[in-house]
């Protein structure tokens, strides 16, 4: 897997999301997004590059819910991509 995303973020950590009897790690990056093109949620580039990218302006609380979200994204990509 190819990590991408914001040239300012930082690998905050990592999601594991499991989709039927695999566990997949989906990278999580923090980065400010205010002013930038970027969007905080679930984000594909290129053929292979995917990820999760929050504001690391947001509150704690703002930035769980968009990985939450973002990780049913995931689930939903990974699942197309991979497994069909």
């Amino acid at each position: 897997m190819r990590v991408t995303g914001h040239p300012e973020g930082r690998i905050a950590g990592h999601v594991q999301v499991k989709v039927a009897s695999r566990v997949y790690a989906v990278p999580v990056q923090e980065a400010p997004i205010a002013g930038t093109p970027f969007e905080a949620g679930f984000f594909t580039e290129g053929k292979d590059g995917y990820g999760i990218l929050v504001d690391s302006a947001a509150a704690e609380s703002q930035q769980r819910q968009i990985i939450e979200k973002a990780s049913e994204e995931a689930a939903t990509f990974i699942s197309r991509k991979f497994l069909n």
